[in-house]
């Protein structure tokens, strides 16, 4: 239970931070890119050195999913993983509607995830690549020849490298419960939408968890640090 309520806290920051950023920041004219993307990735290394000894800071289904895979956590922890994530950016995106309310703002824009120009297919392909870098570094440096003081950083700083070229695209989710939370609330076409910002990340991920295994060796030998760490 406890690792549940860690990824709620910390799948709470991360969509709270970084879409609130971007929304109450003015977006890419406003606060711009950059500034969205170390505000999701400065989130992760917040997270990471607060709740990574608890439940590893995953705040991701994806994550999730490729540690299982992988056989680092179980399918119970996979379950307790993605629902404590579910509701920490359902929460996140409720406290940010809060703030528009309370703001006199617009409640239309939650940072929500969109085709943009893509269309579906490439939306889709994006997303499948961007979270396989994104997990891939993940599972390699949380693996056995990984270093847990420092994961949060590596960790962190890739995601701002992974916004850097996604916020244009799709504005970037790699993250289906980022997605969820600010679709739930933004409603119709990012709801539409959706399957797409669950599904690709998803794959992304399990690509991502087979590749480490057998081709970077992160599973065999020394326990990997992913589940219990980043000291």
């Amino acid at each position: 239970m406890n690792k549940m309520v860690a990824e709620i806290i910390g799948t709470f920051v991360l969509v709270l931070f970084g879409t609130g950023t971007a929304v109450l920041g003015g977006g890419i004219e406003g606060v711009g890119i950059l500034g969205i993307s170390m505000a999701f990735g400065l989130s992760i290394v917040a997270m990471a050195y607060c709740i990574g000894t608890v439940s590893g800071c995953h705040v991701n289904p994806a994550v999730s999913v490729a540690m299982f895979v992988n056989k680092r956590i179980n399918a119970t922890e996979l379950g307790l993983y993605i629902v404590g994530q579910l509701i920490g950016a359902v929460l996140a995106s409720l406290t940010l509607y809060y703030f528009l309310v309370q703001s006199n703002l617009s409640t239309t824009n939650f940072g929500q995830n969109s085709f943009g120009a893509l269309g579906m297919g490439g939306a889709f392909v994006v997303e499948l690549i961007l979270t396989f870098v994104f997990v891939l570094v993940i599972i390699v440096v949380t693996g056995k020849q990984g270093n847990a003081n420092l994961a949060g950083l590596v960790i962190g700083f890739t995601l701002v490298l992974i916004h850097l070229l996604g916020i244009p695209l799709t504005g970037t989710s790699v993250n289906p419960a980022r997605s969820f939370g600010p679709a739930l609330f933004a409603g119709g076409e990012a709801l539409t939408q959706l399957w797409v910002f669950i599904v690709a990340p998803i794959v992304g991920g399990i690509l991502a968890a087979i590749v480490g295994k057998f081709v970077f060796d992160t599973e065999s030998g020394k326990e990997s640090i992913a589940n219990k760490q980043i000291d």
